[in-house]
């Protein structure tokens, strides 16, 4: 099996990080972050990575440098910065009731209308309203405000507390317990893809044979869950 590679957009990330820092290269950069969270950093590493981490990490080597360049450099790491994130996507027009029977569902994401984020650490969550013949995109949520938050996993669960389902890359025990715990039922899809087209497979489900936890976030009654379970 090879060895993991660096990605080409952490690449980016770690010598963009080095500009917002005095006097740091992007070979030097490399090697606090790797010091930091170990080689190769990766979306799951980095999550974890805090000011104070960076500051002491490869024998201190940022010590004394200014808290607010640490935060920049940080929120580069994330894929938290317009230098490495693309355009947000547009979203659709909506109101309550305009979809009878829909589900609201989250997408972490890092860019488009991607699923490729993993939830400690991607930069927004795109939210959809999805129904049996119908996907909107309603809102983007993003995530940048969790640098100083003393709980992030509590924080980007409430962002999303409003929807029945969260679509991510991967997502740490912890995490995924807070999420639960605001009603969000996560589901893991761990090779990602394009956030249209994993919506438009749960549309499917909606629309021919939704299991029990799904027909009752689409409102269904229990005579009808029921019923539907049956038919």
């Amino acid at each position: 099996m090879s060895e993991p590679q660096l990605t080409e957009n952490m690449a980016l990330r770690i010598g963009l990080a080095s500009k917002a820092l005095p006097d740091v290269s992007p070979a030097e950069m490399l090697g606090i972050v790797g010091d930091a969270v170990g080689l190769p950093p990766s979306e799951k590493k980095i999550s974890g990575l805090s000011v104070e981490k960076l500051r002491t990490a490869d024998g201190g080597r940022l010590f004394g440098t200014p808290k607010d360049a640490l935060k920049e450099a940080l929120k580069i790491l994330k894929g938290k910065t317009g230098e490495v994130d693309v355009e947000l996507p547009q979203t659709d027009t909506y109101a309550d009731g305009d979809m009878p029977q829909s589900i609201r569902v989250a997408i972490a994401s890092n860019g488009a209308e991607d699923l490729d984020g993993h939830f400690g650490s991607c930069s927004r969550f795109l939210i959809y309203q999805v129904s049996a013949d119908e996907v909107r995109l309603i809102d983007v949520r993003l995530t940048e405000d969790d640098v100083e938050v003393e709980d992030k996993n509590k924080f980007r669960a409430d962002l999303i507390k409003d929807c029945q389902v969260l679509y991510i890359v991967s997502i740490g025990g912890p995490a995924a317990a807070k999420v639960v715990r605001a009603d969000v039922h996560p589901i893991k899809q761990p090779k990602g893809g394009k956030a249209r087209d994993v919506l438009a497979e749960l549309s499917e489900v909606i629309a021919h044979n939704p299991p029990p936890w799904l027909a009752k976030a689409m409102g269904h009654d229990a005579e009808e869950r029921a019923r539907i379970q049956t038919s």
